[in-house]
């Protein structure tokens, strides 16, 4: 029997966290962008916190966010494809998102020029969990598959 040198897509537990994950924030970039699934469509604006969208009537949201999130979800399927890349989006995109929690923290409801993010508090919340949770998928999940076989 011959050695394979082909793996299955997303087959490490990292790998699934990392698709999951991109999967997620794919399916929240296309919501926010569906009328009725995102309240008060009409004031949606590219960027800035000026715009009163809401994506299910929670979560503040401009157009500029919604790509945000189509990005991260395209980002996060695509290096499902392999271990290391998947930890890297997991840790350096929690990371991310806590930037954006301690930003959302100083300008996220105030009229300074560098508010451009429509951020509320739920958004606030949001990012400081996403953050936490996908560094500790990063760091917690295995890189490599797990082996039902029995060693002797």
């Amino acid at each position: 029997m011959s050695a394979t040198t082909t793996r299955a897509f997303a087959q490490t537990p990292v790998q699934k966290g990392s698709l999951i994950v991109g999967i997620v924030f794919l399916l929240v970039g296309i919501m926010g962008f569906i009328p009725g699934v995102t309240t008060n469509y009409e004031t949606m604006q590219f960027a800035g916190h000026e715009s009163e969208a809401m994506l299910l009537g929670i979560f503040q949201v401009s157009i500029l966010h919604n790509l945000v999130h189509l990005l991260f979800g395209v980002l996060g399927i695509a290096l499902a494809r392999s271990a290391g890349a998947a930890k890297q989006y997991l840790i350096i995109g929690g990371i991310v998102y806590a930037v954006l929690w301690i930003y959302g923290l100083f300008f996220g409801r105030s009229d300074h020029a560098a508010n451009f993010v429509p951020l509320n508090n739920a958004d606030n919340w949001l990012h400081l969990i996403l953050a936490i949770g996908m560094v500790a998928l990063g760091f917690l999940l295995p890189g490599a598959a797990r082996s039902d076989a029995r060693r002797p």
